[in-house]
């Protein structure tokens, strides 16, 4: 029984597929955790950082976690945030009279630092042609010239 079946009794579940968007978000979670240092910890504050920091964890394939530190000294809002994705590391600074400015600025360079890395990665991912592949065009080549050359008429 696949998709959507039209001939059931009921009672019966329907049998569906799971949507490739479902499957995407099940295979990469992300945990974020918001820690207060000199403030009272706010359930609108907290909400508000892994809302805007689960965007970050969708970017990735695998699941990582994200660390949100938020400090207050007396008018500097300060936020330093690491992303810890298997061997990859990533931590970003911010500091702002508002700790829900000192959070969008988190996120907004945390996607541009993912952004750059990705970058990079796909320009890493060209690579030299093999020994066996520079032999084998160079033979592809002389025998071109050969064919352009023609029979040898020079003992006619």
């Amino acid at each position: 029984m696949k998709g959507k079946t039209s001939e059931r009794k009921v009672g019966q579940p329907v049998v569906r597929k799971a949507s490739s968007a479902g499957r995407k978000a099940r295979s990469a979670v992300s945990e974020v955790t918001v820690t207060f240092r000199h403030v009272e910890p706010a359930d609108a504050i907290r909400q508000y950082a892994e809302r805007k920091l689960k965007h970050v964890g969708s970017r990735l394939k695998r699941s990582c976690l994200i660390h949100l530190i938020l400090t207050v000294d007396k008018y500097r809002h300060q936020g330093e945030v690491t992303v810890k994705c298997g061997r990859f590391d990533m931590t970003a600074q911010e500091e702002t009279k508002d700790l829900y400015a000192v959070i969008d600025l988190l996120a907004d360079k945390v996607g541009r630092q993912l952004k750059s890395h990705f970058a990079k990665v796909a320009t890493q991912r060209v690579r030299a042609p093999s020994a066996v592949e520079v032999l084998s065009a160079g033979e592809d080549f002389s025998n071109a010239e050969e064919l352009k050359a023609g029979p040898d008429t020079s003992r006619f």
